[in-house]
């Protein structure tokens, strides 16, 4: 997906435009010939869960309830209280 962005042929605001599942699907059949990953449903699936979990994690940081959570930028990861309690949505 970063290497789809870079191109930038298929770059619209903050979303990709029309077809970019297909050029996706091409450039993984570049570099693993015989994995026979397919647009839909393959990378539609890992996008999805891409999505959910940053929004797991961008609720940490920036939501309403986040004073367990913290970003600390020496270490770059996500930091927390010795005890916090998440509620996660159920899907």
């Amino acid at each position: 997906m970063v290497d789809l962005h870079n191109v930038g042929t298929f770059n619209v605001d903050t979303r990709f435009k029309d077809k970019y599942l297909n050029e996706s699907e091409r450039m993984l059949e570049k570099v693993l010939p015989h994995a026979m990953l397919k647009a839909k449903p393959n990378l539609e699936s890992m996008i999805r869960t891409l999505k959910r979990d940053w929004a797991i994690v961008y609720d940490m940081l920036s939501g309403k309830d986040n004073s367990s959570f913290g970003w600390d930028e020496h270490r770059q990861m996500v930091v927390a209280e010795d005890v916090v309690v998440i509620k996660l949505p159920i899907n």
